[in-house]
């Protein structure tokens, strides 16, 4: 095949493919440079309709759509080219010359990219009958091509120049603009195939043979353009190779089915191409890798839909049942009368938006039980209408619920196959030929038998990894933390993003509880791995620290208690962790680290500052102790703990991504939701490689005139005079309606503490959302609520504070103990006391 016609000047923007030809200007870069690593070039060819017969893996690379996906289609409604430049295109300029440069959306993030174009028409030689090829389009990205040019890789196709240069290379498939398409300026003179080009050919294609070498030659040498063949393949031995053996070059003519006639051969519009092995083995192998390149069982069946069109008919419908489709149940054994499908996928090659108001993709069908979609899932049998006649095609239009459905079948072959797979039928998927194409053959059916074997365990693949998927995150939601919780002196608000693959479920967890004193913990972890397991030792790491806080240890106490639980559980349990405890009446907060990523503090002039908080070692390693470090916080700070996911990225070191998250945080005082909002929009990628939890906290501090401290002397006559302190107290808060009971409940607790106790003796009010009253002592002996019968001398005391209080309890702190008990406030209807929050 020739290529004729003019050559045209470059796109705008590809300076670099020109060869300057003015004094001093350099030579071409490829001359002394080796074949690898030049530009990809798309190239595809169309036929007499407009429609795309061949389809470079370059043009995948570069628009994203694979050939099984392109063949059969118009470059328009498959490039989403611009206006201007969808003529080019049309059959009726296919005479013409035409290149240009517009901008296309990049197939792998949509982003608009520009890409040069030179479209050539295409005289097949000696046969002015054949139809397979009109036009030849290449495309290239102009940015790479400035980039790396003037060298281009085209695939599967070979050009040779009468000026004794030719390339082919499969590894990197050369092709030079400038001399090699260019036609000479001059028509060459007599020359003979066994000049220099025969045999600069012969040594690069030893493949092919004389007969081969002397047409291509012979063709070039004749009309002085280049030649373009697109049935051969070849590697030259130079160009270095890594995966499967070279293939030997095979010139092969390709099979016509004898039902068609000859001048319908490769069009895709009128039947499948040649039905030899081979190329039937290809197309199975590029179907079911397109099928089961994806993870969703929805994908997967609409891939199935697009593959089969036009390849093998006309038009395709996947139909799942409804609970496959939904993944809300397992398939049945066996279908009962009331089956319900919907279907996910409709593909075709007539005009777009034809079959949409009466196959239209989500609807939800109830198939009747004698049609022959219930049929081929009860029997597990392909079921084969060859023509279906007016009658036939009424009762199928009846039975979608009298919807007419008659053009769509009349006149059409009808193939039903059902998917199966693992011994459950998920659905079925209809196929329809039009009645100026032949009808399914015995090949036919086979490789639509084996394309539904694999689509079904594709399927079937996917909703079990969805399945799988949602297990794992139900786990891991249910295990983290729903609503912050409301504290006085403190704000708290959580952000969580999963990692961007949903196979990669975590173990990042975060917490924050109110402890005594009204102060707050707060952890923030992140346990090795992913998956499952990860997920459920986050669970049992995030219910140990909360027992454990219950009792009011110091944090480095806490993460020695949580480490060596972690080890006696098991090897695998190895986590970060970081735990904080804010006191917002003492307005300090404590920390203890074990591997994880220290906090950001942001004063409330909004200076931030990473805090020194040693390191340590992870969860489960064991081996040296921890710290605590306490520092000192102002009213209107805030505190930010994060996981690793949202400051460590490949190739940059941690502390870069907490200097930035740093300077994120500094300046002007925001609210917690956007703090957090704003962070994730800064840090983290759409889809993170790992799960990210932030906790901030506004540290907003009780004020002292909510706090009340006394200081009592262990004798009984304090008993008294305690009381009316008390009362004094309440009644300046405004909450004489409660100071009765709550006296009541203060004596009990001094008393106690006066008979059991030892040393001094504190007692401590504060008022927030409850009136809270803690009394200190030096005894190590913990009380409990005991039961006392009619005649015992004692044991009241707890049960009486058991009864009248909202809540009670006691822990132990470094010299003794601690009983407290909450009161609830009386409702309040006018405006709050003065000093109150």
């Amino acid at each position: 095949m020739t290529i004729t016609g003019r050559q045209p000047a470059p796109p705008t923007g590809a300076d670099a493919l020109q060869t300057d030809q003015r004094a001093g200007a350099r030579q071409p870069r490829f001359l002394d440079q080796p074949l690898l690593g030049v530009v990809s070039m798309a190239a595809f060819t169309l036929n007499e309709h407009g429609r795309i017969n061949h389809w470079n893996h370059a043009a995948t690379d570069l628009f994203g759509a694979g050939p099984l996906q392109a063949a059969g289609r118009s470059p328009a409604s498959l490039l989403r080219l611009p206006q201007e430049h969808r003529g080019a295109f049309e059959p009726e300029v296919f005479g013409h010359v035409w290149c240009g440069a517009c901008m296309v959306p990049r197939a792998d993030d949509g982003r608009p990219a520009e890409v040069g174009w030179w479209v050539y028409p295409v005289e097949p030689d000696g046969d002015p009958g054949a139809r397979n090829v009109r036009v030849l389009a290449l495309a290239a990205d102009l940015r790479r091509l400035r980039e790396d040019g003037p060298g281009l890789a085209m695939d599967d196709v070979l050009v040779a120049a009468p000026d004794g240069d030719a390339r082919r290379a499969a590894g990197a498939r050369l092709l030079r603009v400038e001399p090699v398409l260019a036609p000479p300026a001059e028509p060459p003179g007599d020359g003979h195939p066994d000049g220099p080009l025969d045999r600069r050919l012969a040594e690069l294609l030893p493949a092919v043979g004389a007969a081969a070498t002397d047409a291509i030659v012979s063709r070039v040498l004749a009309h002085g353009r280049p030649a373009v063949s697109l049935s051969i393949t070849v590697r030259l031995p130079v160009v270095p190779h890594a995966g499967d053996m070279p293939r030997a070059l095979r010139i092969r003519p390709r099979a016509v089915a004898p039902s068609r006639p000859e001048a319908d051969r490769d069009d895709p519009e009128h039947g499948a191409p040649g039905t030899d092995e081979n190329e039937t083995l290809t197309f199975l192998s590029e179907a079911g890798q397109q099928i089961g390149g994806s993870l969703d069982h929805l994908q997967a069946a609409r891939t199935l839909a697009e593959v089969l069109v036009p390849r093998i008919a006309d038009f395709a419908a996947v139909e799942l049942l409804e609970g496959v489709a939904a993944d809300s149940a397992q398939p049945a054994a066996d279908l009962d009368e009331t089956v319900t499908m919907r279907r996910v996928a409709v593909a075709h090659n007539d005009e777009p938006g034809r079959w949409d108001g009466i196959v239209p993709e989500g609807e939800v069908l109830l198939p009747a039980h004698g049609t022959p979609f219930v049929r081929a899932m009860r029997t597990g049998r392909p079921v084969h209408v060859p023509r279906v006649d007016a009658e036939y095609a009424a009762g199928l239009s009846a039975s979608f619920g009298g919807r007419d459905m008659r053009p769509l079948f009349t006149g059409r072959d009808l193939l039903v196959v059902p998917l199966i797979a693992r011994g459950r039928v998920l659905g079925t998927f209809k196929l329809l030929r039009k009645p100026d194409r032949p009808g399914f053959d015995d090949l036919d059916l086979a490789m639509v038998d084996e394309l539904a074997r694999r689509a079904a365990l594709c399927v079937d693949n996917g909703r079990l990894y969805r399945r799988e998927v949602q297990v794992a995150q139900e786990l891991q939601r249910s295990m983290l933390p729903a609503d912050p919780p409301e504290v006085p002196g403190a704000r708290v608000h959580y952000r969580y993003r999963p990692a961007g693959q949903a196979a990669q479920v975590g173990g990042d967890w975060f917490d924050a509880f109110p402890l005594p004193g009204r102060r707050l913990g707060i952890v923030v972890g992140d346990v090795m791995g992913h998956g499952l397991t990860s997920a459920a030792i986050m669970g049992q790491m995030r219910t140990a620290v909360r027992t454990l806080a219950v009792e009011d240890m110091r944090p480095d106490l806490l993460l020695r208690q949580l480490d060596a639980l972690a080890r006696r559980l098991g090897e695998g349990y190895v986590a970060t962790c970081l735990y904080a405890v804010y006191d917002p009446v003492a307005r300090c907060c404590s920390f203890a680290n074990a591997g994880h990523v220290p906090p950001v503090l942001v004063s409330e002039s909004g200076e931030s500052r990473v805090l020194p908080v040693p390191a340590g070692l992870p969860i489960g390693v064991g081996g040296e102790p921890f710290e605590t470090t306490e520092i000192p916080v102002e009213d209107g700070s805030r505190l930010v703990l994060c996981t690793d996911g949202l400051v460590e990225r490949r190739g940059r070191d941690i502390d870069e991504g907490l200097e930035e998250l740093r300077a994120l945080l500094a300046g002007p005082a925001r609210p917690l939701d956007a703090t957090c909002d704003a962070l994730l929009g800064a840090l983290a990628t759409t889809a993170p490689a790992d799960d990210i939890a932030i906790v901030a906290v506004g540290l907003d501090g009780i004020p002292s005139g909510d706090v009340a401290v006394w200081e009592l002397e262990p004798e009984p006559s304090m008993v008294p005079r305690t009381r009316a302190q008390v009362a004094f107290k309440l009644a300046e808060w405004n909450l004489d309606a409660v100071a009765d009971t709550f006296q009541l409940l203060v004596s009990e607790l001094i008393t106690n503490a006066l008979l059991h106790g030892a040393g001094s003796i504190v007692l401590r009010l504060i008022r927030g959302d409850a009136l809270l009253c803690e009394v200190y002592d030096d005894g190590q002996d913990m009380p409990h609520l005991c039961h006392a019968d009619a005649t015992a001398e004692s044991g009241r005391g707890l049960q009486l504070v058991s009864h009248l209080a909202a809540a009670w309890g006691t822990h132990r702190t470094d010299g003794g103990k601690v009983v407290w008990f909450e009161h609830r406030l009386p409702q309040v209807t006018g405006p709050p006391p003065a000093g109150g929050r």
